[in-house]
């Protein structure tokens, strides 16, 4: 038998709201009325609210907006799907090449730079060295047996002093070959904005040991040509080598305005600031205002005042880069990184430990000063007994040998589509040879009570300024080729044929006879 079920209960009756009705809130005497709340039914009668609710859901339902129905999909599809943040785009970019994190690992150390081993192994050292960081720099490897022939030489020899320098000058690349090698894989191991900061310092070292080398023997006018020399080759051989290396496997490379804008101008600034002293040289020369006693001590505190004011400017700028901008450098390093065909290989060669870096630094430090010193003490024999022109040897010979690690460099990150890299490294280098290299010098030489200035010839000066002017017009619009590359280099050839040609002055080397 069945138990009959209670009849439904009838539906509430729905109507239309009044709008006549007074709203919850008069509009006049309250600021938060709106629109809605004038068509709110008063509270008095729950059958009228219910049934305007209804009504005004069906209408709502009924009317649909196509612009909210895709925002709302939106917004439903990154609920169930957020995409992935910056560190699990790279973690999962490191899985890919097979790289991972360690617990023995410090929390600063890059994954790309982990070798994944401890403390100092002599084989695994000596075969990694042997390997290098690309092709052209393992070839540099074959000039090692110079290097013991160039201090035998010296000792056993003394007096053939072409065959020294010539033996000294070849040993000197593969020394700083393995200072840049040694630089690179520490710069591998930290953030990609403080690792092109260690790889331009470390590449710098060799110039100044030979700065303060040359500073000892009096050698004055030689420093002053090599420190523009160093910005000349840089600036013009080196990055001309890099576009033409980039144009030579694509129609055009690009680079991002944040580095050649920053680089640029700062190249204009340190320019302007060396050209300082001379300027007001050459400006009072010749004059009755001071006598040339007088106008050497002003010559000299106007380079020590300006000295320091560029060692400032290097300071900031480096603050700049690895402090208060890091992020914008960071970005554009990992999206260069990205773009290198040979990382997912370079990623699987063995690395160096971080200990066996120190032990690459120290050998190769203490053989590029030995080298060093070994090379400069024929210096004068060659310059007077051959004729070579000093600007010659300052602009354009101890240039080349003392920035080849980072001319390797360079050159390789450009052939492999790193362009934003080989501008830091070119620009970096610049940049810190005319910043605190040469401000450096000048501050060491006041401490030592020598008389070195940056009154630099007014030919040296012109060719800097012009090389300056040349090459910010080829980075302005942020594309480069390889006739630009052969452009900078041609101006680089032309100005090494008017310094082989400049005489020598007759005060050079009046102090050692």
């Amino acid at each position: 038998m069945s138990i009959p079920r209670p009849p439904p209960s009838p539906a509430l009756p729905t109507r239309k709201p009044s709008r006549d009705r007074r709203p919850l809130y008069d509009s006049e005497k309250s600021p938060r009325v709106t629109q809605t709340s004038r068509l709110l039914p008063t509270h008095r009668d729950s059958a009228d609210f219910a049934g305007w609710s209804n009504t005004a859901a069906a209408a709502t339902s009924s009317s649909s907006n196509p612009l909210r129905e895709y925002h709302d999909e939106q917004k439903h599809r990154v609920h169930l799907h957020p995409p992935p943040s910056r560190q699990q785009q790279q973690q999962e970019y490191r899985q890919k090449l097979g790289l991972r994190r360690t617990r023995s690992m410090p929390p600063f150390l890059r994954t790309e730079g982990e070798s994944g081993r401890n403390g100092f192994h002599p084989l695994h050292f000596l075969r990694i060295i042997w390997r290098s960081s690309s092709i052209v720099s393992s070839y540099v490897n074959i000039l090692w047996p110079v290097v013991p022939a160039a201090l035998t030489v010296r000792y056993v020899r003394p007096d053939w002093h072409l065959a020294i320098f010539i033996l000294s000058y070849i040993a000197m690349v593969p020394c700083a070959n393995l200072v840049g090698f040694a630089g690179q894989e520490l710069a591998r191991k930290v953030a990609h904005v403080y690792g092109v900061l260690i790889e331009t310092g470390f590449g710098s070292i060799v110039e100044v040991i030979l700065f303060l080398v040359l500073l000892t023997r009096d050698l004055v006018p030689v420093i002053q040509a090599a420190i523009l020399g160093s910005i000349l080759a840089t600036m013009l051989l080196c990055l001309g080598l890099c576009f033409i290396a980039g144009g030579l496997r694509r129609e055009e490379t690009e680079h991002n305005e944040a580095i050649s804008e920053a680089g640029a101008g700062l190249l204009l600034t340190a320019g302007l600031g060396l050209a300082i002293p001379a300027i007001f040289k050459k400006s009072l020369a010749g004059g009755e205002l001071v006598t040339d006693e007088e106008l050497n001590h002003r010559v000299l505190s106007v380079s020590r005042g300006t000295s320091i004011l560029l060692v400032l400017a290097y300071l900031v700028f480096v603050w700049f880069q690895a402090k208060t901008h890091h992020g914008i450098y960071d970005a554009i390093f990992e999206e260069d990184d990205k773009r290198d065909v040979d990382r997912p290989r370079d990623a699987k060669k063995n690395k160096l430990t971080i200990f066996e870096c120190a032990i690459a630094l120290a050998i190769a430090l203490t053989l590029v000063t030995v080298i060093a010193v070994t090379l400069v003490e024929q210096i004068e024999h060659i310059v007077l007994e051959r004729g070579i022109s000093d600007s010659f040897m300052g602009l354009i010979l101890v240039p080349l040998v003392e920035k080849a690690a980072e001319h390797l460099t360079a050159v390789d990150e450009a052939w492999d589509d790193q362009m934003n890299f080989a501008l830091s490294h070119v620009l970096g280098a610049t940049l810190q040879t005319a910043l605190f290299n040469a401000p450096l010098v000048v501050i060491v030489g006041w401490i030592l009570h020598k008389p070195m200035g940056l009154d630099f010839q007014i030919f040296d000066i012109a060719m800097l300024l012009i090389a300056i002017v040349v090459v910010g017009n080829f980075l302005r619009d942020g594309k480069t080729n390889y006739l630009e590359g052969s452009l900078c280099v041609i101006v680089y050839v032309a100005i090494a044929v008017a310094a082989f040609n400049y005489p020598n002055p007759a005060h050079l080397f009046k102090a050692h006879h």
